[in-house]
């Protein structure tokens, strides 16, 4: 996945770059919202929150959330990073899109999921995740967590991409 602009997920192309706002599909049947991630490392650890709220909640995932009206998505990442964890950090690079179907019918998310290395500090859980923590890729499996979290994280931790990305969702 990585150096790619896009991923094909299921019948949908993920593209990144636009500002946040959230737009009608092209069959206009569903609003596109975008929304971004990112996968802190620390050694062999990843940054994870507890979700508190939909969608998700109760599930282990990377730090993130909407993009905000003119937001990019490099400023709405260092955002949402800091607002659940009180972390900031260094370089965001992109790493993978992933559409994921919404908690309503009516629309879906376009995830740009960010990479960076861990600079200082420890995360506290803030905004709407619950918990927030530095779990390595064997505690990821005793802990509910997202499909797609966990697929990236064996990726970044291991160099192991999975065999498809198609049917990769927000559920456990």
């Amino acid at each position: 996945m990585r150096g790619r602009s896009s991923v094909d997920v299921g019948t949908r192309r993920c593209r990144g770059g636009r500002r946040g706002v959230a737009l009608p599909d092209m069959d206009g049947e569903k609003t596109t919202i975008p929304a971004v991630s990112v996968a802190l490392r620390r050694g062999d650890r990843l940054l994870l929150v507890r979700r508190g709220r939909a969608p998700s909640k109760g599930l282990h995932a990377f730090p993130g959330g909407r993009v905000e009206q003119g937001e990019t998505l490099e400023d709405a990442a260092a955002r949402e990073l800091f607002e659940e964890t009180g972390l900031r950090a260094g370089t965001l690079a992109r790493y993978l899109e992933l559409e994921l179907e919404g908690s309503a019918q009516d629309h879906f998310y376009r995830l740009t999921v960010f990479r960076a290395d861990h600079v200082s500090g420890e995360p506290v859980a803030g905004d709407d995740a619950e918990a927030a923590g530095w779990v390595t890729l064997d505690e990821m499996a005793g802990i509910p967590i997202t499909r797609s979290t966990l697929a990236a994280a064996r990726e970044i931790l291991t160099g192991e991409s999975p065999a498809s990305w198609v049917g990769i969702d927000r559920d456990a």
